[in-house]
């Protein structure tokens, strides 16, 4: 079976909802055993029941990815009960406003999400992996190589994330690991109702519509769209490919004229 996943362990962070949620299901669909991390523990545990429903593996963990110790503390304790061969550094969080509208909490709170997080992550896993290797994805964003209105914070964080790809796809390919990151543009995503709703009241089908056309192919994209791509990152049929960047965008950066 193509992009087969049995016996593969996969931490997902973030996955409890929208994208690291699709993501989680879809590894698991091709017999991962994942890790579903969330600083919504319950929410985890919630998106892990619902995937052994489906008769998968998976278990979900509260973790708070801005935490050194806890991140790698539990990565280390998954890792002895049967290895890590891929993880999923999802976890972010986003922010509108240009650099005036950009507060110093607002700055720290992004880099230590969004940064810290992904550094986390990497910290913890990539000595594991070492021995035997492994497969590292890391989201990014199209903010993260061009520029978009109002996104300051959430670019810099963004851009971050996929320099950190490169590096460590760089210093850590004899070692077996490939590293990608994934740049999505806009997703249908719980987010986005939420924002549409609390900044557009009123208005959220007239808006949803807007947003959806910001991309040349007319809507938005799915969560699974993106996790099919992580599946095909993290399966064998992709070991010619490492540190690259794959945007995932409806024709967003090359036909908006960017």
């Amino acid at each position: 079976m193509k992009f087969d996943l049995k016996n593969k362990t996969a931490i997902v962070t973030g996955g409890a909802r929208g994208i690291g949620k699709a993501i989680c299901l879809a590894l698991a669909q091709q017999g991962a055993k994942v890790h579903v991390l969330d600083l919504d523990g319950a929410a985890a545990e919630e998106t892990a029941t619902s995937i052994r429903a489906q008769g998968h593996s998976a278990q979900g963990h509260h973790c708070d990815v801005t935490q050194q110790a806890q991140v790698t503390g539990l990565v280390q304790r998954i890792h002895e009960a049967g290895g890590i061969h891929i993880l999923v550094n999802n976890a972010g969080i986003a922010h509108v406003g240009n650099v005036e509208k950009t507060s110093e909490e607002d700055l720290d709170r992004l880099y230590g999400v969004n940064i810290k997080g992904v550094y986390n992550g990497l910290y913890a896993a990539v000595p594991l992996m070492k021995a035997k290797g492994g497969v590292i994805i890391n989201m990014a964003s199209i903010a993260s190589s061009i520029g978009l209105n109002d996104r300051f914070a959430y670019s810099m964080t963004k851009g971050a994330v996929a320099t950190m790809t490169l590096s460590v796809a760089k210093d850590y390919v004899h070692h077996g690991i490939r590293c990608n990151s994934i740049s999505p543009a806009r997703v249908h995503t719980p987010f986005v109702d939420g924002f549409i709703k609390d900044n557009y009241p009123g208005k959220e089908a007239e808006m949803f519509q807007k947003l959806s056309q910001t991309q040349p192919i007319g809507r938005m994209g799915r969560p699974e769209e993106i996790a099919d791509l992580a599946v095909y990152l993290c399966s064998d049929e992709a070991s010619f490919i490492t540190g690259t960047d794959f945007p995932i965008d409806g024709g967003f950066i090359k036909l908006n004229g960017n």
